[in-house]
């Protein structure tokens, strides 16, 4: 059982990076350790607490990759359906070969409106086309639509936020739904996780915690506000307390969104990424000894962090949100070691 109070080694961790956010430890049934730290509003002084709602950047391409899933159980779509015959959007450079597979997997090769890779400012996207005018998933295919492919669909794993642009499309056009109003009805509702949702940036409810960007070389900060979308969709962005991210954990593992069936194919090794990484339908899975021993997610946006992860063979829950863009895999891997999962 972990406690800050008892474990010198994890207090001095969330010391060191003026940790900012919640940590919620999950031991099979019990909660062994929930701490919120740092301000969710530093003006006015408003401590984040265990409530808080924090945004979580790509952390829920899961939702995305679940609300797939569903569609195909259905026998709505298949994991083999090609982009070209359910979007009706002109994409004159894309390969006519990818698959609902591909794009899950990031493995299709389309091009992204931020590549990661060799991109280090999501600032820098906004200049030409203001955040505040992105509204809906479709808001964002001038940014890639009319760009060539990276390469041949399946060729390699490259992680790919326009590839999950497409997976919401396609969620929208096949269950009548917007994307965030099919994520809340579908993927929140089922696992009562009641406090999260796809919030307007301009219009965030109450106990919502306020992104900082610190500049650690003069001690400055300023707020997000300008750095990201003004509404989350299906690449990044929803709201979550840490809560009822474990309540969704719980409830993707004891199959109250997915058949077993299902729920397998989305947790499955689909590619290796590198020697013990691999990538499922929107998340990850870290094997050792060849044998799988972690479920994780995570996101980065400007003022934005998030890990979290369910451990299957100790079934462990880890959940740590932060209004900073540092601090949740620091605090991570010390968790990590003093339960002894790594």
């Amino acid at each position: 059982m972990l406690s800050r109070n008892k474990n010198k080694r994890l207090s001095s961790v969330i010391n060191n990076v003026n940790f900012s956010g919640v940590v919620l430890v999950k031991e099979k049934e019990d909660i062994t350790l929930q701490l919120a730290e740092g301000y969710s509003d530093r003006v006015n002084k408003t401590a984040n607490n265990l409530g808080t709602r924090f945004g979580i950047a790509s952390g829920c391409k899961i939702f995305t990759a679940v609300g797939i899933c569903q569609l195909v159980e259905k026998g709505i779509i298949s994991f083999e359906t090609r982009l070209k015959d359910v979007l009706e959007d002109v994409f004159p450079f894309f390969d006519e070969t990818i698959t609902v597979h591909h794009l899950l997997t990031h493995t299709s090769g389309v091009p992204d409106y931020f590549d990661e890779s060799i991109m280090a400012d999501f600032e820098e996207l906004w200049k030409e086309r203001p955040m505040y005018l992105l509204n809906h998933l479709r808001d964002f295919l001038p940014m890639f639509q009319n760009k060539k492919m990276m390469f041949k669909p399946g060729e390699k794993f490259h992680y790919n936020n326009a590839g999950f642009i497409l997976l919401g499309l396609i969620i929208e056009k096949k269950a009548g739904l917007s994307f965030q109003d099919y994520a809340h009805c579908r993927i929140f509702e089922p696992c009562a996780m009641k406090d999260s949702g796809f919030f307007r940036f301009d219009n965030l409810p109450k106990n919502t915690a306020i992104g900082y960007i610190d500049n650690k070389e003069d001690g400055t900060w300023r707020t997000n506000i300008y750095s990201l979308p003004i509404r989350g969709g299906s690449d990044g962005g929803a709201y979550v307390t840490a809560q009822d991210m474990s309540l969704f954990w719980e409830g993707l593992c004891n199959k109250k969104l997915l058949s077993e069936e299902y729920t397998e194919r989305l947790m499955t090794p689909h590619v290796k990424v590198d020697e013990n990484e691999y990538y499922g339908y929107g998340l990850w899975i870290s094997k050792k000894n060849e044998a799988i021993y972690k479920y994780h997610l995570m996101g980065y946006d400007p003022g934005v962090s998030f890990h979290s992860a369910f451990y299957p063979k100790d079934r462990i829950t880890v959940v740590i949100p932060s209004n900073k863009s540092f601090g949740p895999f620091t605090v991570m891997e010390e968790i990590e070691k003093d339960l002894k999962l790594i």
